[in-house]
């Protein structure tokens, strides 16, 4: 997580809050992009592009607190949050991953210890297709968590998966 909050306070620095006028749903679309990208790559064994899987994952993990952010606290075209407001809330956020991973891996017995980085891939997957049949719904859930759940659980499988790679 220290490498993934370095990343988005550099990434604050060099663009500002660019990322403020995107809709959780676009956010959804990255994520989207970073997984299906991470996927093609462990089925053909080729990349063409310069960023590895650390990079696709520390991604996913900055793209999740960046929609949790949007969700809470939605923002258009002019926005006001300084880039020391988005570092405090992401900073909450990840405390709140943390301490949500802790109670799970309490409960499942740190079962992903023995899961594939290709098997956590699919289940950030399975969670963006979730998330976007919400957003279709606009929203509107019968008996799911809703979208801040699944992000929170794909930015914990995406640190699961950096730590399978050795790089957290």
């Amino acid at each position: 997580m220290t490498i993934c909050r370095e990343i988005f306070e550099k990434k604050s620095h060099d663009y500002g809050l660019s990322w403020r006028i995107l809709r959780p749903s676009s956010l959804t679309d990255q994520l989207f992009i970073k997984a299906q990208r991470i996927r093609t790559i462990q089925e053909t064994g080729a990349s063409k592009v310069d960023e590895s899987f650390d990079d696709a994952f520390q991604a996913i993990v900055n793209y999740c607190i960046m929609a949790i952010i949007q969700v809470r606290i939605p923002a258009g075209l002019q926005d006001n949050m300084t880039p020391q407001e988005a570092i405090a809330h992401y900073d909450h956020i990840a405390a709140e991953a943390k301490a949500l991973m802790e109670r799970k891996n309490h409960d499942y017995g740190e079962a992903w210890r023995d899961m594939r980085v290709s098997s956590l891939t699919d289940l950030i997957l399975s969670k963006i297709m979730r998330i976007k049949q919400i957003e279709d719904n606009a929203g509107q859930t019968l008996v799911s968590e809703g979208v801040e759940g699944n992000y929170f659980d794909m930015l914990n499988y995406s640190v699961f998966a950096l730590i399978h790679l050795g790089n957290c």
